[in-house]
């Protein structure tokens, strides 16, 4: 008895769609340092300053010359879902990034922090010359954050292009998986179970 409905339970399941969460620009936006934590974070750790506004107008340039190229070509449903597919990746690059330096940051702080390290030795000091490991995991969390946030002005810069190109909002394309059994897998699955009852 517990088979069977362990059985209806899978094929339940099977039946359902898959969704997987959107990248999109909001999303980039909570992940990614904010333009005053990517300036503080220049400032601490010695690192150059992100020019958002550069990165952001330079990618909308030329994403919107790159499509002024292939207008020719293209008719406009063509080219709104060509630059769909290359504004999602630029969004997908943003989130990717800030994910990484969401889980960096998460590092330093647990290396840095005395009572989440059993041995220490991460607020030791390193050897003469050398940073200690929650040094270390600091300054690449702030070279990540700073990536980040400018791959997240080259987000917005391609969003913006996509806004001037097309005349409308971007959106991210979110795809609905289902599960790969065809109908007769699913019959023969059924009658399969049939023997399972009692």
């Amino acid at each position: 008895m517990a088979q069977n409905s362990k059985s209806k339970i899978q094929s339940a399941l099977a039946s359902k769609p898959v969704r997987r969460p959107a990248y999109t620009l909001e999303r980039a936006n909570m992940l990614c340092p904010t333009a005053t934590q990517a300036h503080t974070l220049a400032t601490r750790f010695a690192l150059e300053q992100v020019d958002f506004n550069g990165i952001r107008e330079t990618t909308e340039e030329c994403l919107a010359t790159s499509i002024k190229t292939l207008r020719s070509n293209m008719n406009d449903q063509a080219l709104e879902i060509h630059m769909q597919r290359i504004v999602g990746s630029y969004v997908a690059s943003a989130c990717g990034a800030g994910e990484f330096y969401s889980a960096k940051v998460t590092t330093a702080r647990e290396m840095t922090t005395r009572l989440s390290n059993d041995s220490r030795d991460e607020d030791r000091s390193g050897v003469s010359g050398f940073d200690s490991k929650a040094q270390r995991a600091r300054e690449f969390a702030a070279q990540v954050g700073l990536q980040s946030y400018a791959l997240l002005a080259a987000a917005q810069g391609a969003v913006d292009a996509f806004a001037a190109v097309t005349g409308g909002e971007w959106k991210p394309y979110q795809r609905t998986e289902t599960n790969d059994q065809n109908v007769d897998r699913k019959a023969a699955q059924a009658e399969l179970d049939a023997f399972d009852i009692r």
